[in-house]
């Protein structure tokens, strides 16, 4: 499969790039730095360079590509960076193409359909009043990918730590998960596995790493 990745010198996307490759996946990533890539792995992609909002930088990105992958992570600076994207995505992917994203959205966010437990309620009323600008995005987010008409997964993780992957998960289209934390070894995987098994197409699943 021809993957184009976004965010991937960033501590998810790192992960997200080793697994796709290592599976024997085609990777195409938009960096702004291609030096920021690891160097076991530089050779093996192709790379285009530019931002994740700049649409000619994206065209190219996509030009060929069966699916794209997104972990890019919140950037204080540009509180709206994901929502832009999903617009400039967007607008490419109806027009020519490809119709597969999946991408990292957040266990605070609500959506129809949504069984949280109490805490979880809670803690999502917390992030929404306490969060500021940048937590307003991955809700405008959602409902860029919603109402696009392409086959879209956004990947609701909860709390992300560094370790090694376990490749033990819990993950339910509504229910939110028992576990508060997920590893970004085991997220990146993750989304390579929604991505080739066509999983939670037009829905935002829950993830997280199992308790052990």
């Amino acid at each position: 499969m021809n993957i184009a990745l976004l965010g991937a010198t960033g501590r998810t996307g790192r992960h997200t790039l080793a697994t796709a490759l290592d599976r024997g996946h085609t990777v195409t990533v938009l960096t702004r730095d291609p030096a920021r890539l690891p160097d076991a792995v530089r050779s093996r992609v192709a790379t285009v360079v530019g931002e994740a909002t700049d649409p000619a930088a994206l065209a190219r990105l996509l030009d060929r590509a069966d699916a794209v992958v997104s972990a890019l992570g919140p950037r204080a600076k540009e509180h709206d960076l994901h929502t832009r994207t999903a617009r400039a995505l967007v607008e490419i992917m109806q027009a020519s193409g490809p119709r597969r994203f999946v991408g990292v959205s957040g266990a605070g966010i609500d959506v129809p359909g949504d069984q949280k437990a109490g805490k979880d309620v809670a803690i999502s009323w917390l992030i929404r009043t306490l969060g500021g600008a940048v937590v307003k995005d991955k809700p405008a987010e959602h409902a860029v990918w919603a109402a696009s008409g392409l086959d879209w997964t956004l990947v609701r993780p909860p709390r992300l730590v560094d370790g090694p992957p376990t490749g033990h998960l819990e993950h339910d289209a509504h229910r939110s998960t028992r576990s508060t934390t997920i590893l970004r070894s085991d997220l990146g995987a993750f989304l390579v596995d929604v991505v080739e098994q066509d999983l939670y197409v037009g829905v935002a699943p829950f993830v997280a790493t199992a308790r052990g």
